[in-house]
């Protein structure tokens, strides 16, 4: 079953290079996309606050790891300081909404400050691999800490920022419901870009780098081009995502972006899929709800057990590390590899092959 993960349905010819690199390979697929979107945009007619909410979060949880996915799962390279890129995001535009410029404009100008930045880190880091690349990025990691914890002038120092609310042509997005609408958009628009980056030559170059990097040398791609950029398209995902949730939390701290956040984003593309742009959505909705099932379970069997009541914040933050280890072990192409299986076998039932 694992080597036709995607069988195409009979009499479904491509007949050309056009047809072959279409954005969604069948149509039912492209209608579930719309669907989708249409129901999430629905959700403010069904749901609480709390369900927007945590829909809210994994739409910008999700557009921070698919700008990690272009560099490590495109790429090939490894990065343990997205966190810190994801807070220079929120504080980015939370400078430019101070300094008068609209919120739906400092969102965007921010991951651009922020792609300059990553890129800026990227061109010592494009010409390591391995460890030492590990190791380059967490140091980016550190330096934007203490620069947070040091920029009076840009980040209020440890007293933090307040971060303006959003708001279109003097319509306040003040609540979940209005903020959804938002981040529903950037969502779509980074998915929809990103899908279209893999069918490009850039795209295809960035993946003949990860397949394997001498050879896509030899065949004339530029490696620390096309590492630097793979940088600066992450970094600036990684921006926006930030400023989408500084302007929703309304306040931004630099506690909030340490080493642990980092972790968690290079989970949720393992768990969704190396390489994958739905995988990035479905690992950081996995990554967000796990905890809270996690705490539910054990304020269940705490009845039963009373002692687990002093452990439940520590089966919080060790369900997340569980998660990567099984994930690694058992499934290491993530959720959306198992999807495609699942998929394939209804498609090819009731034959085995």
């Amino acid at each position: 079953m694992t080597h036709v993960p995607n069988p195409r349905p009979t009499g479904d010819f491509r007949t050309s290079y056009a047809a072959d690199r279409t954005l969604f390979s069948t149509k039912i697929e492209t209608r579930a996309v719309f669907l989708g979107i249409a129901l999430v945009a629905a959700a403010p007619l069904f749901f609480s606050d709390y369900i927007l909410s945590q829909l809210i979060m994994i739409g910008i949880y999700g557009i921070a790891a698919l700008g990690l996915n272009v560099l490590t799962g495109m790429t090939g390279q490894i990065s343990l300081g997205h966190g810190a890129f994801f807070g220079f995001g929120a504080f980015a535009s939370a400078w430019f909404a101070a300094k008068g410029v609209p919120v739906v404009f400092a969102i965007p100008m921010a991951g651009m400050l922020t792609m300059a930045v990553g890129m800026m880190f990227g061109i010592p880091a494009a010409r390591l691999k391995g460890l030492y690349l590990a190791i380059a990025t967490l140091a980016s990691q550190y330096i934007l800490e203490d620069f947070f914890a040091r920029a009076n002038w840009f980040t209020g120092g440890t007293s933090g920022s307040l971060a303006e609310t959003a708001s279109i042509f003097g319509f306040q997005l003040n609540s979940d419901t209005r903020y959804l609408y938002l981040v529903l958009f950037w969502v779509v628009v980074s998915f929809v870009g990103v899908a279209n980056l893999a069918r490009t030559r850039d795209g295809r170059a960035l993946v003949a780098i990860r397949d394997h990097y001498l050879s896509a040398e030899i065949m004339g791609i530029n490696l620390t081009r096309y590492r630097i950029l793979s940088f600066g398209i992450s970094s600036f995902f990684a921006g926006v995502a930030g400023a989408l949730y500084g302007h929703y939390l309304g306040f931004v701290s630099a506690e909030g972006f340490t080493i642990i956040l980092s972790i968690e984003f290079l989970a949720i593309i393992i768990i969704g899929g190396l390489g994958s742009v739905s995988g990035s959505l479905l690992g950081a909705a996995f990554i967000l709800l796990l905890p809270q099932a996690m705490e539910m379970l054990a304020s269940t069997l705490a009845l039963v057990v009373p002692a687990l009541t002093q452990g439940t914040a520590y089966i919080k933050q060790m369900s997340i590390g569980a998660a990567i280890i099984l994930f690694l072990v058992l499934e290491p192409q993530g959720l959306v590899h198992r999807w495609r299986l699942m998929r394939a076998s209804w498609k090819l039932f009731p034959f085995s092959h």
